[in-house]
């Protein structure tokens, strides 16, 4: 089984939040790969995997990092796959490592979800890889539809919460 996504993390501190991208990829059985390197502390080992990230097979590098939030940047700047950036809460409630991430130079692309927003990360590297994919896209609309369902239910339950100035 060879890796489709690559979850680059700067430090395994990130990992608690970087799990929820890697358990989503485990229900939608894609085989991904989960490494710590750092942009400033191993930077001839992010260089040699971002320039043969796309070699080995990767389609999508979700990257994270908080404070300066250097990694994800670096590593579009070295190879012409998709990269999704996670900034990671670790100062500044996380403003840093956004601001870091999502204010990239004219063609160097980093796509940036929220703070701490692993999911979101693991869901956009699925829809990336599902245009290819008519299966998994089954599997994604199957999700999706699964989200709409969550909140019908949470509508029904929250009908039979009674206070008593609530109309609905």
């Amino acid at each position: 089984m060879n890796p489709l996504v690559s979850i680059i993390m700067g430090s395994t501190s990130d990992l608690p939040v970087m799990e929820k991208a890697a358990k989503l990829l485990d229900e939608f059985e894609i085989p991904f790969e989960i490494n710590a390197l750092s942009a400033h502390r191993t930077p001839t080992e992010v260089e040699q995997f971002a320039q043969k990230a796309a070699s080995r097979g990767i389609k999508v590098i979700i990257a994270a990092a908080g404070m300066a939030a250097h990694l994800p940047g670096v590593i579009a700047s070295m190879t012409t796959l998709p990269v999704i950036g996670v900034p990671i809460d670790a100062s500044l409630s996380g403003l840093d490592a956004l601001l870091a991430i999502v204010q990239m130079p004219p063609g160097i692309p980093v796509a940036t979800v929220g703070i701490n927003g692993a999911m979101n990360a693991g869901i956009l590297a699925v829809q990336i890889i599902s245009t290819g994919d008519p299966e998994l896209c089954r599997k994604l609309t199957v999700y999706k539809e699964n989200l709409k369902k969550k909140i019908v239910q949470a509508n029904e339950e929250l009908a039979k919460v009674s206070f008593k100035f609530k109309t609905n």
